[in-house]
């Protein structure tokens, strides 16, 4: 049964203690951030966190509701991850039925996929609120996360008592869903992407050159046309997951959100525009943005544990703000790893997997490290079967979705556990040549890369680990890796506690 809303997540951790109430007051400035942080950084990503009274505002804030892995498995409602990839393989893999009894057997998945589709409805529980003459983003609890946020560091105290919000305040909503339509098929897209507010009316849409949302911009630019739409925030764990997904561009996000939860997404039209929103969201802010309008956004301390620089971004106008009476406002925070987008990031790196072997089938297992952001580093393991085989995977995985901003690309055989960094790197360091083995590029990067000399392009590593054979130029034997006997490791089991162990 899927979960209905926000609120209901909330209540199943709560009956299984994974989630922690702070009942003394708050300062959304900062101190949740800090507080936020030090539970991130305990054994196993800590517990969730609901604030019950946040300085300034009527509403309390919820962070880190995924920053576990099993916190993270119950959004998704499965034991693991990979059950999720499993299911999705099963689907890629049907074969075109031949005969009655194969289509008749088909019925359940075709079943299944039919609940997947969003469905419209006229009442939202979102909608239990409108605000359409006034519209005012500071009566809610939107956060600022690090000391650097915004042009002036940690704001004016002053206005900030007085609700006169300016951009240096830096605050920004950390986990929205911001939802678009394309001009021109009218197909939804679904992103998230950072907004700062700017006032009580503006923000920044923060969204890069390669996302959904930009490319609907850039069209409504070149029509020179006012753009709709809406940020939504706080829905059910599927939802929220699935905005951050690297679907492909014809997969729609609220569809793959179905898919996650087994029912259809209830979807409500906004009062002011033809986007459609979740219509279980804790908040929907609809507005426009105007075709070549940009402004300063940022500074922010981004995922990478650096700060991200400031630059120009299109600007979103508030028109209505519609929400829950008893809203409830998530927010992620993001920093040094681990944090709570490391662990929706290996969720992705597990059921992404079956996309990737569509185009790769040789690919046995990949591993996204934490330490490495996601696009900074990869590892993978493949059955090689011809010379060169691990730099074909390179080169291909450089020319894959969101994969191109891969900094670095490890190919390992495989036998290699990729899960287990220790042995893998033992086995990666034994077995390079570099002269041979290391294939050095350039490309895109993704656009929060502050190393390489340009902005959003920059030079990226492969490294083939895999044993050689002579036609990659090796000249001997590749020696055998180190193995105890079976009848000798079997001995040693059954006098095990003779030893005194």
């Amino acid at each position: 049964m899927a979960y209905k809303d926000l609120r209901d997540f909330i209540n199943t951790l709560e009956k299984k203690g994974l989630i922690k109430r702070i009942k003394v007051e708050v300062d959304p400035i900062l101190e949740i951030t800090e507080i936020t942080d030090r539970m991130c950084k305990r054994l196993n990503g800590g517990m969730a966190l609901f604030f019950e009274k946040v300085k300034g505002s009527q509403y309390p804030v919820v962070t880190n509701l995924f920053g576990s892995f099993e916190r993270m498995s119950l959004a998704l409602e499965v034991d693991k991850a990979d059950d999720v990839a499993k299911r999705i393989e099963e689907l890629l893999n049907q074969a075109p039925p031949k005969t009655l009894m194969e289509k008749l057997a088909m019925l359940p998945k075709l079943l299944e996929l039919s609940r997947c589709i969003p469905k419209r409805v006229k009442h939202a529980p979102c909608h239990e609120v409108i605000e359409k003459d006034n519209p005012d983003l500071s009566k809610f609890p939107i956060i600022k996360c690090w000391p650097g946020d915004g042009k002036q560091g940690i704001g004016d105290a002053e206005k900030r008592r007085n609700g006169d919000w300016t951009s240096e305040d830096g605050r920004f909503i950390t986990l929205p869903m911001v939802f678009t339509k394309d001009p021109e098929t009218g197909r939804q897209n679904c992103g998230m992407y950072r907004i700062h507010i700017y006032d009580k009316k503006t923000t920044g849409m923060h969204w890069h050159i390669h996302k959904g949302g930009a490319r609907h911009y850039d069209k409504y630019k070149a029509m020179n046309k006012r753009m709709p739409a809406a940020i939504a925030v706080g829905s059910d764990p599927a939802v929220i997951y699935s905005a951050s997904a690297p679907l492909p561009e014809s997969i729609d996000e609220m569809l793959f959100a179905g898919f996650l939860r087994k029912e259809p997404v209830d979807m409500v039209k906004c009062i002011t525009s033809d986007i459609e929103v979740p219509a279980n969201s804790e908040l929907v802010i609809e507005g426009y943005l105007e075709p070549g309008e940009m402004r300063i956004e940022g500074p922010f301390g981004d995922h990478t544990g650096f700060y991200s620089a400031a630059d120009y971004y299109p600007v979103f106008h508030v028109d209505c703000i519609t929400h829950r009476k008893d809203m409830i406002y998530p927010a992620t925070i993001v920093g040094k790893p681990p944090m709570e987008d490391c662990y929706m990031g290996k969720a992705t790196e597990r059921i992404f997997l079956p996309l990737l072997r569509l185009d790769f089938p040789e690919i046995k297992d990949i591993n996204l490290p934490m330490e490495g952001v996601f696009h900074n580093a990869a590892l993978i393991s493949i059955k090689k079967s011809y010379p060169g085989h691990a730099k074909k995977i390179i080169h291909g995985i450089w020319g894959k979705g969101q994969m191109m901003f891969s900094k670095l690309l490890i190919i390992v055989d495989d036998d290699v556990d990729v899960q287990n960094i220790s042995y893998t790197a033992w086995r990666v360091l034994n077995n390079v040549d570099w002269k041979r083995d290391v294939v050095i590029a350039e490309g895109p990067l993704d656009d929060l890369d502050h190393a390489a000399n340009w902005p959003r392009y920059g030079s990226k590593m492969g490294i083939d680990a895999t044993r050689k054979t002579r036609e990659e130029g090796m000249m001997r034997e590749w020696p055998p890796e180190l193995f105890m006997s079976e009848e000798i490791k079997r001995l040693v089991d059954e006098k095990w506690k003779e030893y005194g162990f």
